[in-house]
């Protein structure tokens, strides 16, 4: 569980919070997508619960085991060094002491890709690739994976199979996800909640329940509608 108490944060030592008492409860095995216009702090927020970042005031208590990271677009990995799925999830064992190679076809295993394992990085689709880092994130055996917008730059047949892959790990695994969204319609249909963040307030719903709560603006909403 994460547990998240008046917390507020500003980038300056103002009161001008990006972030401002927020208060949720997001429970073990539930998969919450955090929603919200450009600005409102969302990535902020992750940024907050790995720790990355200090709140200004207010606490966050993290009773997960571990948590694995997939960013938002692996801009900083260059796709045309010549390396393979196998070697870019050894490496990242070796950063956290682990030597059992078995663990790497089970991460694998667990996203559908262990027939690629092989495969040199840069000859993967989009959405093979983030496949790859979302098994890099099981590596190690979180409890939770927090991803950064999973669906950005990719086919649209590539993120059903992103989304179903995420989903799979929360239902059958008991995997907790926390996911940044622009994708409205995949927020909508995999989460089992909602967590909305406007004027750096922020409230989480059941999906359900949220979507009852906006269907007028559900009806409207042409992401949601295609």
């Amino acid at each position: 569980m994460i547990d998240i108490k008046n917390l507020c944060f500003s980038y300056t030592k103002s009161s001008d919070y990006i972030l401002n008492n927020i208060n949720i409860k997001i429970e073990d095995g539930t998969y919450t997508s955090i929603i919200g216009e450009n600005g409102c702090g969302k990535s902020t927020l992750v940024k907050l619960i790995l720790k990355l970042l200090s709140p200004s005031s207010g606490t966050i208590e993290i009773n997960s085991k571990s948590i694995g990271y997939v960013p938002q677009v692996m801009e900083n990995f260059n796709f045309g060094f010549p390396i393979t799925v196998f070697e870019i999830l050894n490496c990242h064992m070796k950063t956290l002491h682990l030597k059992n190679l078995n663990i790497i076809n089970n991460s694998l295993l667990s996203v559908g890709m262990l027939d690629l394992k092989n495969s040199l990085i840069g000859d993967l689709s989009g959405g093979q690739r983030q496949k790859v880092f979302i098994a890099r994130a099981l590596i190690g055996n979180p409890d939770t994976i927090i991803m950064d917008e999973p669906s950005t730059g990719i086919d649209v047949k590539s993120q059903n199979d992103i989304y179903s892959t995420l989903q799979h790990l929360n239902r059958n695994n008991n995997v907790t996800i926390i996911s940044v969204e622009h994708n409205l319609k995949a927020a909508y249909s995999y989460s089992t909640h909602i967590l909305k963040l406007n004027n750096g307030n922020g409230i989480l719903l059941r999906t359900s329940d949220f979507l009852h709560s906006n269907l007028e603006v559900m009806q409207n909403d042409s992401n949601f509608s295609s």
